[in-house]
C-alpha cells in the first residue's frame, strides 16, 4: 500500500487574513455590537487547522484539505455570529465545537464508497464476527484475508474505505451517544460521570477497546487521549505513518462491528 499522504496545516491556506476579515464582517454585520472582533477572529484560524489536522485521516477524494478547512472557516464564521456572551460559555469552547461540528458535516457529506467495495466491507464484517464466535477472540487481519482468499493489503483497503465511509460518527457525539475520546476520557477519569458510565453504548465500545489487541489498544488511547498526530504515533511504535494508519482503521473497524451488534441487540 502506498505510504499515507502526509498533510500539514503549513501547506495548505484557504483565504488570506483580508478575506477572512471581509468574510468575518459581513457575516455578523447585522449585530450591533459584534462581541468578537476582527483580529480574534484571525487568531482563530489556526484552530481550524488544528481541527481539520485531526481527521485528514478519513479524507478520501474528491475532498481536499482545502475543502475541510474552508468548511472550518464558515463553522467559525457562524460561531461568530450566533455567539452570546450572555450565556457566560467561553468563545474559544463554543468555536471549537461548530468549526468541528462543520469539518465533520462536510466529511459525512462525501463519504461514501462504490457497491463492491460495500459488499466486501459487508463480507468482512461477517467472518470477522464468525470467527471471534468460533475462537472467543478478536481475529488477526492475517486470518481474515486467508479466510476470504484476499490479501492483507485489500483487506486494509476495506478498512480504510469503511473507516472514511462509515465511523465518522465514532469521532462526533451527543449526549446520548458519547463520541469515542469521551468514552475514553470517561474509562481514564477518576470520577467518571455516572450517567455515562451506565451507558450501553459506553459499556459495550469500553468493553470492545479493552477486547482490542495490544498494539491496536495503545493506538486508540494515544490518538484519542493524548491528541497524538498519526505521524507521532508513528514515531513512538517506531513504523511507517502508513502503517499506523492501518491499525487505526483496524481498530475502528473492530469497534464498529461490535457497535452494531449492540445496535441490533
Amino acid at each position: 500500500m502506498p505510504a499515507e499522504t502526509e498533510y500539514t496545516c503549513q501547506d495548505h491556506t484557504t483565504d488570506s487574513p483580508e478575506r477572512l476579515k471581509i468574510m468575518a464582517a459581513r457575516a455578523y454585520a447585522d449585530q450591533r455590537h459584534p462581541p468578537i472582533s476582527e483580529r480574534q477572529i484571525t487568531e482563530y484560524i489556526p484552530m481550524v487547522h488544528s481541527i481539520v489536522q485531526r481527521v485528514v485521516t478519513y479524507l478520501r477524494p474528491p475532498l481536499t484539505f482545502e475543502d475541510l478547512v474552508s468548511a472550518g472557516t464558515i463553522g467559525l464564521l457562524k460561531a461568530v455570529k450566533d455567539y452570546d456572551a450572555s450565556q457566560k460559555a467561553e468563545f474559544k469552547t463554543y468555536a471549537y465545537i461548530r468549526i468541528r461540528g462543520a469539518v465533520l458535516d462536510e466529511l459525512k457529506g462525501w463519504s461514501f464508497v462504490s457497491a463492491d467495495l460495500n459488499k466486501r466491507i459487508a463480507n468482512i464484517a461477517k467472518i470477522r464476527r464468525q470467527i471471534s464466535e468460533q475462537t472467543g477472540k478478536e481475529p488477526s487481519d492475517n486470518e481474515i484475508a486467508a479466510k476470504l482468499g484476499i490479501s492483507v493489503e485489500k483487506v486494509y483497503q476495506a478498512y480504510e474505505d469503511a473507516r472514511a465511509q462509515n465511523f465518522v460518527s465514532i469521532d462526533d457525539g451527543t449526549e446520548e451517544a458519547p463520541s469515542l475520546q469521551n468514552i475514553i476520557a470517561a474509562v481514564k477519569a477518576e470520577a467518571p460521570d455516572e450517567n455515562l458510565q451506565k451507558s450501553e453504548l459506553t459499556e459495550t465500545l469500553t468493553q470492545a477497546i479493552e477486547e482490542l489487541p495490544r498494539r491496536q489498544r495503545q493506538l486508540i488511547v494515544l490518538y484519542y487521549t493524548k491528541n497524538l498526530t498519526m505521524k507521532q504515533i508513528a514515531e513512538v511504535f517506531e513504523i511507517t505513518e502508513s502503517r499506523v494508519s492501518q491499525i487505526h482503521a483496524s481498530a475502528l473497524f473492530s469497534l464498529s462491528v461490535k457497535l452494531k451488534e449492540w445496535k441490533n441487540g
